[in-house]
């Protein structure tokens, strides 16, 4: 059985990490979907509503499990027998601060191998820092994330369009 990872803050979870994390477990035999905290980030939502959201919106697809962790990724990855991170690329903004996060990862880890995935064209603008600016100014988000998410920010910024 191969197992993978795919760590993110997913604060929050988009219409882009959601195409990662399907095709990502279509891969793989078991697909960890990891929400990391780390201490050094403010976070619009805390880990319980990240959690929730992505388990909500990721429900459908049996062999992903959703979990959180705070540390070094791959202590994770040790832990938890791991050998394959994903992480989505959108541009070649992505690929130099990933490449830099897997270097480290493997000299840390030499068992560990990082699989990129290039993100689907619909998605390759979308971040969440996106979503986030775009709802707090009551604009509509609905094209890049899920009902439930888009609840969530019409809760926390309380002026959501439709």
């Amino acid at each position: 059985m191969v197992k993978a990872i795919y760590p993110g803050s997913f604060d929050p979870i988009t219409y882009g990490h959601i195409d990662i994390a399907r095709r990502a477990a279509e891969l793989f035999d078991e697909l960890y979907v990891v929400v990391m905290e780390n201490k050094r980030k403010n976070y619009t939502f805390t880990i319980q509503e990240r959690v929730e959201m992505v388990r909500e919106c990721l429900k459908d697809i049996p062999n992903i499990r959703v979990e959180t962790f705070s540390g070094l990724l791959v202590e994770y990855t040790t832990k938890n027998n791991i050998n394959v991170v994903i992480r989505g690329l959108r541009a070649v903004t992505d690929f130099e601060y990933e490449l830099q996060m897997a270097l480290a990862n493997k000299e840390i880890c030499n068992g560990v191998e990082t699989v990129f995935l290039m993100t689907d064209k619909n998605y390759s603008f979308l971040s969440s820092s996106l979503v986030k600016e775009v709802a707090s100014f009551g604009g509509q988000v609905s094209q890049w994330v899920p009902e439930v998410v888009e609840r969530k920010l019409r809760e926390k910024f309380g002026n959501l369009r439709f």
